[in-house]
């Protein structure tokens, strides 16, 4: 296993290495037509980017902002001094925060539209405040994983989103410099890729992936943000695993077991159950002899909400691809409930076409504070004042 540790040299390699695979998401197999969905704006050499991405009153960028996820991304987790007092190391790293998205330019010496910087406290630094979570931020364990000490939990999570990878890399080797300063050790990092694109892109299985996403402001305020309490409110949890893939042995497959395991068509991503492209499952819908329409192991039905019974998470996952066989995804889901992530990994353990090819090699959940400024420090209401 190839895991990225905090070298900076080793993330601008890895993410200067994956754009030529970015490209050719869409055509992993040749009978593998693309979905054409809108894109961002293209720059003058015809590359897609993001605007800047406007600060906001009450909630970080990097979770439902932008829209659509940039198409380069790192993960970062790190341990934090306790005994120095995370107070400190937070307010510094939201102060660095504060300058490298407010003015990159002076920052990093590069333009970069459309950076976020999103971060995240781990158990100890939250439990340690004293501050009660409903449900708390310690995952339980799941089938089909490879644990070890370094890559498991963590009391600090840094994600850097830009539709530039140099960007990327300068801006997360500043953090990580910063950090590191002051007295944080660095756990795992991971780069991801996505294809450019509207809505749902292609993973490297070339199934068009995260359509069943809550989207409008109101489900936005019922799955994902939090209400309280204190200093919770305007927060969220995010769950974060490196999930191996393995990619050779799925497409080894028929297209149509593919589908199969999957629950959609590979060429627009139209449920089984029938329906125009990127549509929602209807998980009721039967052939005339009585047969699910979309197969009961299917992942799609398996990790459907209305099958889970439980909430409904944001999913900003990323491809990764550290070698032939070290590639797979790099999962972000952002929920109000982490019962809401445990509820639907549970059900996939129980039987899943798809989890038989999927293996977690890292994993951690940690509460996004709400937005912070120069006059509200970063988990300030949490963790108090800076020593």
């Amino acid at each position: 296993m190839n895991t990225q540790r905090d070298n900076s040299s080793m993330v601008r390699r890895s993410l200067l290495g994956a754009l030529p695979l970015v490209a050719a998401l869409g055509g992993c197999r040749p009978d593998t037509p693309s979905v054409t969905l809108p894109g961002p704006r293209a720059a003058g050499d015809g590359s897609p980017v993001h605007s800047a991405v406007e600060p906001a009153a009450a909630h970080q960028p990097g979770v439902d902002r932008p829209a659509q996820p940039q198409t380069h991304a790192v993960v970062s987790v790190y341990d934090l001094p306790l005994e120095a007092g995370p107070a400190r190391v937070a307010a510094r790293l939201g102060e660095a925060v504060l300058e490298l998205t407010g003015k990159p330019g002076k920052a990093l010496g590069v333009e970069a539209g459309g950076l976020t910087v999103t971060v995240g406290l781990g158990p100890r630094p939250v439990g340690s405040a004293g501050q009660g979570l409903s449900g708390g931020l310690e995952l339980p364990a799941f089938a089909r994983e490879e644990r070890t000490a370094r890559t498991w939990g963590g009391d600090l999570l840094v994600q850097v989103c830009a539709s530039d990878p140099a960007v990327v890399a300068l801006a997360d080797t500043r953090l990580a410099g910063i950090l590191t300063a002051e007295g944080a050790t660095g756990r795992w990092s991971q780069t991801g890729f996505r294809p450019p694109g509207g809505g749902p892109v292609r993973n490297l299985l070339g199934f068009p992936d995260g359509i069943e996403n809550p989207r409008t402001r109101p489900e936005l305020d019922r799955e994902v943000w939090l209400d309280g309490p204190g200093p919770f409110a305007d927060g969220t949890i995010v769950v974060v695993r490196r999930l191996r893939v393995d990619v050779t042995g799925f497409l080894a497959q028929s297209v149509v077991r593919q589908e199969e395991a999957i629950g959609r068509r590979k060429a627009d991503g139209a449920p089984l159950s029938g329906g125009e492209a990127l549509g929602r499952l209807d998980l009721s819908a039967k052939t005339p002899r009585g047969r699910y329409l979309v197969p009961a192991m299917a992942h799609a039905r398996r990790a459907n909400p209305n099958a889970t019974g439980s909430g409904r998470m944001l999913r900003r996952g990323y491809s990764y691809r550290n070698g032939p066989d070290d590639q797979g995804l790099l999962f972000v889901s952002f929920q109000r409930r982490l019962r809401t992530f445990i509820a639907t990994q549970r059900r996939l353990d129980d039987g899943d076409d798809l989890m038989r090819f999927v293996t977690a090699t890292a994993s951690g959940a940690f509460f996004v504070p709400p937005a912070f400024t120069p006059e509200r420090p970063l988990g300030g209401g949490l963790l108090g004042e800076r020593g």
